[in-house]
């Protein structure tokens, strides 16, 4: 937003006058640079569709420290990585959630070479980011109840929420859920423990989503509270 100075001028004649002068807030890139493009299925997007050498003599800003192309970056990961940390202790969450990821390769190995039949092997997923993302998909919920009052009475209206919301609080749901187990065990123990649980679509967060849901269905005589 533009902030505006006000100041007077006194003129010869004694009259005053005011002229009002537009300030911006100071920024290193003027307003014709356009937003990096990190990932890379986005530059293949723009090279399918021509739209790249659209903008190939556009100046571009500078990416942001914690954006890369690498084939090792996991947006996902990183959220994940940043809602474990506290007082901005990142080193200490990225050593963390590694550990916990860990845990989990030990815990899937383990059950890969118990298992009998080559059916059992080829059903468990090794990958721990990729146990994540099943996590993470299994506790999103879809809806969630918002207080709205009407004619004195307050009434808990099932919504839909948008995806970038679902994913903020199945990862918050299941941080809740690893902290609250008891504090005997580390961290990552408890970690691998809950993605576990949640990718196999069972556990605490899971039967969170399906009572959340189970009471969105119960209230959807309100939902016509939301336009009214």
């Amino acid at each position: 937003m533009l902030r505006r100075i006000v100041c007077t001028i006194v003129q010869r004649h004694g009259t005053a006058a005011q002229c009002v002068v537009p300030v911006a807030r100071m920024s290193q890139y003027g307003p014709h640079f356009i937003e990096p493009v990190v990932s890379r299925e986005k530059i293949e997007e723009l090279q399918t569709t021509g739209d790249l050498a659209k903008i190939s003599h556009v100046p571009v800003k500078a990416a942001l420290n914690n954006q890369n192309c690498s084939v090792f970056y996991d947006p996902l990961v990183s959220q994940f990585t940043n809602y474990v940390m506290k007082q901005g202790n990142k080193q200490l969450a990225r050593e963390l959630v590694e550990k916990g990821f860990e845990n989990i390769k030990r815990l899937q190995l383990e059950r890969y070479h118990l298992s009998e039949s080559e059916e059992e092997k080829a059903k468990l997923e090794l990958n721990p980011r990729k146990l994540l993302h099943l996590a993470v998909e299994n506790c999103r919920p879809m809806l969630q109840l918002t207080p709205i009052k009407r004619g004195g009475v307050r009434y808990q209206v099932p919504v839909p929420i948008t995806e970038k919301r679902s994913y903020f609080i199945a990862m918050k749901w299941l941080l809740e859920a690893i902290r609250e187990k008891e504090r005997t065990v580390h961290f990552p123990e408890k970690m691998a423990w809950e993605i576990l649980d949640a990718a196999a679509n069972q556990g605490k967060v899971v039967k969170r989503k399906h009572e959340l849901h189970r009471q969105c269905e119960a209230n959807r005589a309100y939902a016509h509270y939301r336009w009214s």
